[in-house]
């Protein structure tokens, strides 16, 4: 029989003792140190950072909605970009503009795909942060949703049946949710923090971050990427500069291309469900004084379950359209440098560079359960090769014309029947289609071009 003997004495209703209880933990009165828990949420060990996570989590207890404060990612990101970053000297941006002008012209030769309308922009970290931080909130959404609802179940199935408990476990869920949100906010903007250390570029890792029509070069990872290479800095900036107009070009020609690619990366990640019998267990068997476990499930992956088919499958769609994408860039890129004697070298570190990753870059993939870099590059790399042998340039790159139009992963195993197909021409688009690109031209004629 339930003893309701805490009523009638005043001491308080069980909503109020389970956020005492919380606050009581934050305080550090608890077996568990704030700075382990830190250490636990795959954060630094870091005093300023632990000072910031308790205040979060103390505001996340105050906070009534039911939503994720996607804020605390932007600060936290800004935050960890600011503290690196070094000022750019007024001669080493001169000498970056002068590269995009001259990455421009050599493109006009290599690709049919016209210049863009904005001028290209040099970015500092805290501005990449900034004019990005959109996308990855809306790549990560659906994963922390599906974190924070993995939480709550847990509390739920964890309740008496006979529903003695269910208003202090519904106040309690929400709690939860707000704390499970503010730990992943935080997490993300760990990753974006990071990350605006290591891209040189807007279009770096292959995902379309700013919109379509802006391009972006970070001067100071620029400066870092050359470090160490012995190759003429204005080589490398030059090399830099064509891949990244080239990847802002293709955007801007295939206006449907960006939507698509974060659309379907978006229903992937809302396909991602959280293991519950495994976030049981890891409550269960957690110790207070060794975190390091908690910390692995949640930075190694290990709270997703394996994917099912349909997940498969999309996630072979995306890797084909990002294959497709870096490779054609790839292509083009080697096409508009032969006048750079040090071109060669410079791609292969830029190979290097993609499949080993980044820190950020496998943090992001296990948080989100997402790889940036798409496995088959180089056979993406190699069709796109031998399609320009084939058909030349504009032929090769009316295929961005149309989603219809795009080589498929069969493709990229055996480009024959792709290139008979091109050779043979392609029949005129029906009613709705020509409908649909004509809306798309007039939608981007109305936009003021910038002098």
């Amino acid at each position: 029989m339930a003893d309701d003997s805490r009523d009638d004495t005043g001491a308080g209703n069980p909503e109020d003792e389970f956020r005492d209880m919380l606050k009581e933990f934050l305080a550090g009165n608890t077996e568990l140190d704030p700075a382990k828990l830190a250490c636990a949420a795959g954060l630094p060990n870091d005093p300023e950072m632990v000072a910031q996570l308790i205040s979060q989590l103390q505001a996340a207890l105050q906070n009534t909605s039911d939503g994720i404060n996607w804020d605390l990612a932007l600060q936290q990101a800004t935050g960890i970009a600011e503290r690196g970053t070094v000022v750019s000297l007024p001669a080493e941006r001169s000498q970056l503009e002068q590269a995009l002008h001259v990455a421009s012209l050599w493109l006009d030769e290599a690709t049919t795909i016209s210049e863009l309308t904005s001028v290209p922009k040099l970015m500092s970290r805290k501005e990449w942060v900034t004019a990005t931080i959109g996308v990855w909130t809306q790549l990560a959404e659906p994963v922390a949703n599906s974190i924070a609802t993995s939480l709550t179940d847990v509390l739920a199935q964890s309740a008496p049946e006979d529903g003695e408990l269910d208003d202090m476990i519904q106040n309690a869920s929400k709690l939860m949710r707000n704390v499970g949100g503010t730990l992943f906010a935080m997490q993300l903007g760990q990753v974006v923090g990071q990350l605006s250390s290591e891209v040189v570029s807007g279009g770096d890792i292959g995902i379309p971050l700013l919109d379509g029509e802006q391009a972006a070069i970070l001067p100071q990872n620029v400066l870092g990427f050359g470090a160490g290479l012995d190759i003429a800095t204005d080589q490398v900036q030059l090399y830099l500069a064509v891949r990244e107009l080239a990847h802002s070009r293709l955007f801007h020609h295939a206006r449907w291309l960006r939507l698509q690619l974060l659309s379907s990366i978006t229903e992937f990640a809302k396909g991602i469900r959280i293991d519950t019998g495994r976030l049981e267990q890891l409550a269960a068997d957690f110790d207070p004084s060794n975190p390091e476990e908690l910390r692995d499930a949640m930075t190694s992956g290990a709270l997703i379950p394996p994917k099912n088919e349909d997940q498969l499958a999309a996630l072979s769609r995306l890797e084909t359209t990002l294959a497709l994408i870096e490779g054609w860039v790839d292509v083009v890129t080697a096409e508009a440098t032969t006048r750079l004697p040090a071109s060669a070298a410079i791609a292969e570190t830029v190979r290097r560079r993609r499949a080993s990753g980044g820190p950020a870059e496998s943090a992001f993939s296990t948080l989100v359960g997402l790889e940036l870099r798409p496995r088959r590059l180089r056979e993406a790399a190699a069709m796109w090769q031998k399609v320009t042998d084939a058909v030349g340039s504009e032929k090769r790159d009316e295929l961005w014309s149309h989603p219809d139009l795009v080589p498929t992963a069969g493709d990229l195993d055996d480009p024959t029947t792709l290139i008979a197909r091109i050779t043979a021409g392609e029949p005129e688009p029906d009613d709705v289609d020509q409908a649909i690109e004509d809306l798309l031209n007039d939608d981007t004629s109305e936009r003021p071009r910038e002098e």
